[in-house]
């Protein structure tokens, strides 16, 4: 128990070590990026009674917002949120090109040789995630199998 010239110092302590731990405990917001398995239909409502409202492409990358039993809330490149069934979605890395045409490079600088362009909407897989490219670059895969590096501000789902 505390004297009487400690108390104050006691509830500072206690204070502090209630914010750490409130801190520590609250739960991290982590953007989870999956991508579709096989085309599938996206609804207004986690139920296959739910309105459809369009079909997704297989690969399109998507974030993943929150998942109720055997659906996901997501959003897609456009900012939209939907529902997808979750055994429709792939932990696949993918990104979606965001501008009119992305150049990718044979090396993560400005100036290398162009790889291949790609444009608006093209889906690209990420290439050897285990080897981080330079920061502000990805490196990506096209399905025809060219690999390269754009600029991460060009493509969305990172």
């Amino acid at each position: 128990m505390p004297t009487n010239s400690q108390p104050s110092a006691f509830w500072i302590r206690s204070i502090c070590l209630g914010v750490l731990v409130l801190a520590f405990s609250a739960p991290v917001n982590a953007v989870d990026y999956l991508s579709v398995a096989t085309a599938a239909t996206l609804y207004d409502a986690p139920s296959a009674k739910a309105k459809p409202l369009y079909v997704i492409a297989r690969d399109t990358p998507v974030e993943q917002v929150v998942v109720v039993g055997a659906w996901v809330k997501i959003r897609d490149s456009a900012g939209d949120l939907l529902w997808i069934e979750k055994q429709q979605l792939s932990a696949k890395r993918t990104v979606i090109v965001r501008i009119d045409r992305a150049k990718v490079r044979q090396e993560p600088d400005e100036q290398a040789a162009l790889s291949f362009e790609a444009e608006r909407d093209v889906v690209l897989e990420l290439a050897d995630i285990a080897s981080p490219a330079p920061l502000g670059w990805v490196k990506v895969k096209h399905r025809s199998g060219q690999t390269g590096y754009t600029k991460t501000k060009e493509v969305w789902g990172l």
